[in-house]
């Protein structure tokens, strides 16, 4: 078996041949990793996204472009909020921590912001876990704006860029995360709340990893800090969310994925996803990793429309849910489910398929019941 460097490197190679010559890598984010722990039976999703391409270029270019993503209007009002809540060295974004958080110690005053500044992201991640070694062994207040860190995703490295990170002077850490949507007399919307908390579970995540190495090793807050603007001005406001239930989720969601490894080894020689391909070529290469859609995905994949035409044309019970595919067992096509119900097909002890005869059965009921009644 060849070193682990060996592997490594080689696994690299593989991952830039099927991102295509010259393409650069899309680096994953906190939000592609919540999605993707989302459905972790994806195969295409994985792979797509360990090896780094872009899947709104690989949507264009198969013919069904994705309309996923933030407005550049919602980009700029973001970044223009985050910089006020940042501003005078985090004044206002360390009073929000102390308050919502950690009342029982002392004021931040004169808190330490260090230089994050390295050469690429694995010299990034380095500073960062040396800016937090040092903040936590001072004791102090201490903000690290957009720290860089990393998370072993199916056997392969994904750096992530929290908004900010504050070290308490208890020597434990808070992942914050800065949002542009408002809080409306002290309450968000749950959904983006929920997608938010989702985001911040997977850099709590990364960072116990931090933390883990540290003698003694630190404590990560479970508790984050969800700063939005104050109902409808440009004011910050935050809330504490508990992101234990979404953090346990994430982990064993993405335990669960399919290394990257096991899926570029089964792929056949030759297999390339550069949006430069023809059609045809690109489509086969596609086609030949198996997806599982849901319409769940049409919220978190740029893929989703492909994927759901595709779905729909093999008409598989995927594309009507996942509760669906759920209670329909073994039957998996939309004309399986038919044949079953109308006695065609099916196994009558199978209780799937004897609880689709019986809506069957209710259905052509209630059908006669109401051609009798227009009769009359």
């Amino acid at each position: 078996m060849p070193p682990p460097r060996t592997r490594g490197t080689a696994l690299r190679q593989r991952l830039a041949e099927l991102r295509g010559p010259d393409v650069p890598a899309k680096a994953l984010d906190a939000r592609a990793l919540a999605a993707l722990a989302a459905n972790p039976g994806c195969r295409r999703r994985a792979i797509l996204d360990g090896a780094g391409v872009n899947k709104a270029s690989l949507a264009s270019a198969l013919g069904s472009p994705s309309a996923f993503g933030q407005s550049q209007f919602a980009l700029t009002r973001g970044n223009a909020f985050e910089k006020r809540v940042k501003a005078d060295g985090g004044a206002e974004l360390l009073r929000l921590v102390h308050e919502k958080l950690d009342r029982g110690a002392e004021p931040p005053s004169d808190a330490q912001v260090p230089e994050l500044t390295a050469i690429g992201p694995e010299g990034r991640t380095a500073r960062t876990a040396l800016a937090l070694r040092e903040a936590t062994a001072a004791g102090a207040w201490t903000l690290l704006d957009h720290p860089m860190l990393s998370l072993d995703v199916a056997g392969s490295p994904a750096f992530l860029e929290p908004d900010a990170v504050v070290v308490h002077p208890d020597g434990s850490w808070t992942v914050v995360e800065i949002k542009s949507f408002p809080m409306l007399d002290g309450s968000a919307d749950p959904a983006k709340v929920g997608a938010a908390a989702r985001q911040a579970a997977v850099y709590v995540l990364a960072l116990e990893g931090v933390a883990a190495h540290l003698i003694p090793p630190s404590r990560v807050r479970h508790h984050v800090l969800l700063v939005c603007p104050k109902d409808f001005s440009n004011l910050p406001t935050a809330s504490a969310v508990d992101v234990r239930k979404q953090r346990a989720v994430t982990a064993r969601q993405l335990a669960r994925l399919t290394r990257v490894q096991d899926i570029a080894d089964g792929l056949p020689e030759g297999t390339c996803f550069s949006p430069d391909l023809p059609a045809d070529e690109l489509t086969a290469a596609v086609e030949s990793v198996p997806a599982t859609y849901a319409p769940e995905c049409l919220s978190a994949c740029e893929l989703a429309f492909h994927c759901r035409d595709r779905s729909r044309t093999e008409g598989a019970v995927t594309s009507l849910g996942r509760s669906v595919r759920a209670e329909l067992g073994g039957l998996t096509t939309v004309d399986d489910v038919l044949a079953a119900a109308h006695g065609q097909a099916g196994d009558p002890e199978d209780p799937a398929v004897a609880a689709l005869r019986r809506a069957a059965a209710l259905r052509a009921e209630v059908l006669r019941a109401e051609q009798g009644a227009a009769c009359r």
